[in-house]
C-alpha cells in the first residue's frame, strides 16, 4: 500500500462513479486535512417506537466509507423491515483505529459492525481474532466469490484459529495513469495498449520509458510525480515485503524491498521525478499543471486525478496497465463478539460485502470490488471512464486485481512503509542524499519505531 501516513489513508473512498464523469475529492484520513476527529451519526430504516421489535444494528466506520452514501443501508432495511441501521463515522483512521483497539480490549463501546483499514487488518487478525466473529461461516458468504489474496488478508493464521475475521470491501488494484499530450510531445505512444507494452511485466522497463521520455521532453520535464510513489507501487506488487510467513520483520534482508527502494531512487537520481510529496498541495497542483507525465494509479486514484486536474484535464489523462499487478488500498468489515446482535450483524456484514452490493458500490462510489464474482456483472465488466478517454476501467482493474499475489502482511507494515518513504526516499528525492544514505536513515528510524 501506500508508503506514508498520508498515502496509507483511505483515499480510495472518493472515487468517481463508473460511467459518469463526476468530480470527487479524495478524503485523506491521515495528515491531509485539518478536519476534526469528531464522530457523526446517521440513521437509516426501521422504526424507533418503544413498542416495535426493531433491531438496531450499529456500524462504525472511518471517513466517507461509501456504504451509506451508496444507499446500501436503505436497501438492506427495505429488505429487512425489522432492522434499523445507525452509522457512526470518525473522519481520520489515525483516530478511529486506536479507539477500536481500546474498545476491543475492554469489550465495550463497540459497534455491531466495525470497519478496518487494510494496513491494520494484519494486527487485527493476529491479536484480536478471538474477540471477533468468524465471518467465513456467516450465512451467504461464499469464499470462492472473493479474491484469494483479499480473503487471506482477513484470515487469522492457523496458530490463531484460522478464522476469517474480516470480509473485504474494496481494493486498490494498480495501473499507471499518464498524460497523453505529454507522451505525444515526447514521441512516445499514446494508445493505452501500446503504452502498457512499454513496461509490460518489468518495473525496470518503466524506468527505461522514463529515460526515453526525458531524452525527448528535455530537462525539467518530470516523468513521475515522486520516487516514493514508485516505491509504493513496486512493493505493492511483491508477495513478500516487510514480514515473512512466520511474522518476522525481514524488510532489511528482503531483496524485493531493497530492490524497490533502489529502483525508485533511480527515478530521483536520473532526474525523472518531480520531487513532490504525495497528498500535499504542491502534488495536487501538479495534476492540473502537467508537472509530471505519469503516476502510479490504483483504481481510487482516478477520482482524485479528475478532481485535481479539473475539466481542463479531460481526455488528456488516460490509464494503462502497470508493469506488474499490485494493490494499494482497501478495507474490511469485522463483527465483534461483544456486540449486542452478533448474528444479525454477521448477516449484514455478509450482505454488504457480497458481489452484487460491491458492484453497486463501485457503480455509485468508484470503490473497486474485492469480490471477484462482481467482475462478471455489467456494472463492473462494462465500466468505462469518460474523463480518461473512455478507458475500460472495469476490465483494466479487474485484470490487475486477479493478478495480485497473496501478500504477507504484518502488524507494523504502515510504520515501515512510512519511514521508508518519508525518512528514506524523501531525502533522496528532495535533498539529494545518496540511495545508501536514504536507506540507512530509514532503517535507523524504523528500528527505533519498532524498538529493535
Amino acid at each position: 500500500m501506500r508508503a506514508s501516513a498520508r498515502v496509507q489513508a483511505t483515499v480510495r473512498r472518493t472515487l468517481v462513479s463508473a460511467g459518469a464523469a463526476v468530480a470527487a475529492a479524495a478524503l485523506l484520513l491521515t495528515g491531509c486535512s485539518s478536519d476534526p476527529a469528531d464522530s457523526s451519526s446517521s440513521k437509516r430504516g426501521g422504526q424507533s417506537g418503544g413498542k416495535d421489535r426493531t433491531t438496531t444494528l450499529t456500524v462504525g466506520v472511518f471517513g466517507a466509507f461509501g456504504l451509506q452514501e451508496a444507499g446500501l443501508y436503505d436497501e438492506y432495511t427495505a429488505q429487512n423491515p425489522g432492522i434499523r441501521i445507525e452509522q457512526t463515522s470518525i473522519e481520520r483512521n489515525e483516530n478511529y483505529y486506536p479507539q477500536l483497539l481500546t474498545h476491543l480490549g475492554t469489550g465495550s463501546g463497540l459497534a455491531d459492525v466495525q470497519a478496518v483499514e487494510v494496513n491494520n487488518i494484519a494486527e487485527i487478525a493476529a491479536t484480536q481474532a478471538d474477540k471477533l466473529v468468524d465471518l467465513g461461516k456467516a450465512p451467504g458468504v461464499d469464499r470462492a466469490a472473493y479474491l484469494p489474496w483479499k480473503w487471506a488478508q482477513g484470515t487469522a493464521s492457523a496458530a490463531k484459529g484460522g478464522a476469517t475475521v474480516g470480509l473485504g470491501t474494496d481494493i486498490g488494484p494498480q495501473g499507471i495513469c499518464y498524460r497523453k499530450d505529454l507522451f505525444e510531445a515526447a514521441g512516445l505512444p499514446t494508445d493505452r495498449t501500446a503504452v502498457g507494452a512499454l513496461w509490460a511485466d518489468d518495473w525496470n522497463k518503466y524506468l527505461e520509458a522514463g529515460k526515453a521520455y526525458k531524452a525527448k521532453a528535455g530537462e525539467g520535464k518530470a516523468f513521475v510525480d515522486s520516487a516514493s510513489g514508485v516505491m509504493a507501487a513496486v512493493t505493492g506488487s511483491s508477495a513478500q515485503r516487510f514480514y515473512d510467513e512466520r511474522g518476522e520483520v525481514v524488510y532489511k534482508t528482503n531483496p524485493a524491498v531493497r530492490g524497490a527502494f533502489d529502483l525508485a531512487a533511480s527515478f530521483a537520481t536520473e532526474g525523472l521525478s518531480a520531487k513532490l510529496q504525495q497528498f500535499t498541495p504542491a502534488w495536487d497542483q501538479g495534476f492540473a499543471n502537467g508537472t509530471f507525465a505519469t503516476v502510479s494509479c490504483p483504481a481510487w486514484m482516478l477520482g482524485y486525478i479528475q478532481d485535481k486536474a479539473g475539466p481542463a484535464g479531460k481526455d488528456k489523462w488516460d490509464v494503462a496497465r502497470a508493469p506488474k499487478p499490485g494493490n494499494w488500498g482497501g478495507s474490511f468489515l469485522v463483527v465483534p463478539k461483544a456486540g449486542k446482535h452478533t448474528e444479525e450483524a454477521a448477516k449484514l456484514a455478509a450482505w454488504l460485502t457480497a458481489p452484487a452490493q460491491q458492484a453497486r458500490l463501485f457503480e455509485k462510489r468508484g470503490s473497486f470490488p474485492s469480490a471477484s464474482a462482481a467482475y462478471r456483472l455489467p456494472a463492473v465488466s462494462g465500466a468505462r471512464h469518460d474523463y480518461f478517454g473512455g478507458a475500460p476501467i472495469g476490465e483494466i482493474f479487474a485484470r490487475a486485481a486477479e493478478g495480485v499475489p497473496v501478500t504477507v502482511l504484518g502488524p507494523k507494515d504502515l510504520v515501515i512503509a512510512q519511514n521508508l518513504a518519508d525518512i528514506g526516499m524523501l531525502q533522496v528525492d528532495q535533498k539529494g542524499r545518496t540511495p545508501q544514505e536514504g536507506w540507512d536513515a530509514a532503517v535507523k528510524a524504523i528500528d527505533n519505531a519498532l524498538d529493535q
